[in-house]
């Protein structure tokens, strides 16, 4: 195994450049994060060590701690990693979405087939739960684990208060506040999801949106 994958391009790339090297770094890395999602969602972060993830990777244990100081900073980069790839924690919109019908024969051409829930939404969803508890057992990583959910919160608080532009002048002063509501939109979300996973016929994805409603509409009136 290397500790960094090959880097594609023109000569110069290889010539050990700082632009090279810095390349080679971001492939590495990026390359050990997407081991991690994997198998930290289907395995668990006890069940999957450094070993097994740099293997996932196809690089060493040394490059993990050449770009990690150890499990806790590599879960905490792919916390990052999700705050910047993921809108929100949608995770009902995304399994409701999936769940659709797929195109009829002679539909639009060249609309591409929609994904399967469980690529889109459940490993998402295994690793959100993995996060949690790591962050429940580990007091040291816990509070920046509860930083990155509150930093989610803010974002859906401001998605709340500017989709809701007619109710929020009807609200009264004693009116469950936005981070209030996005606190609970967020237990909503998730909570459902995770009953979705579990059982799909009894607790449909679509219930996310009524109950969003419906607390919307409680919180304004």
């Amino acid at each position: 195994m290397n500790d960094a994958p090959a880097t594609a391009g023109d000569p110069a790339d290889a010539s050990g450049s700082p632009r090279a090297r810095r390349a080679r770094r971001e492939q590495t890395r990026d390359a050990l994060l997407g081991a991690a999602e994997r198998l930290w969602a289907e395995r668990g972060i006890h069940g999957a060590s450094l070993d097994d993830i740099a293997a996932a990777a196809g690089l060493t244990k040394g490059a993990v701690y050449s770009n990690f100081a150890g499990k806790t900073d590599l879960l905490l980069a792919l916390l990052d990693r999700f705050t910047r790839d993921r809108a929100g924690i949608d995770v009902c919109a995304e399994l409701h979405a999936a769940a659709q019908p797929q195109d009829e024969p002679g539909g639009p051409a060249g609309r591409a087939p929609r994904h399967d829930p469980a690529d889109r939404a459940r490993l998402p969803a295994l690793l959100l739960v993995e996060f949690w508890l790591y962050g429940m057992r580990d007091y040291a990583a816990g509070w920046r684990i509860a930083d990155w959910y509150a930093e989610r919160r803010a974002r859906m608080a401001e998605d709340l208060a500017g989709d809701g532009t007619e109710r929020a002048a009807a609200v009264p002063p004693e009116a469950v506040a936005p981070d209030e509501r996005a606190a609970l939109a967020m237990a909503l979300d998730l909570g459902l999801a995770f009953q979705h996973l579990l059982d799909p016929d009894r607790v449909p994805a679509d219930l996310y949106s009524t109950g969003l409603n419906l607390m919307l509409r409680r919180s304004a009136g």
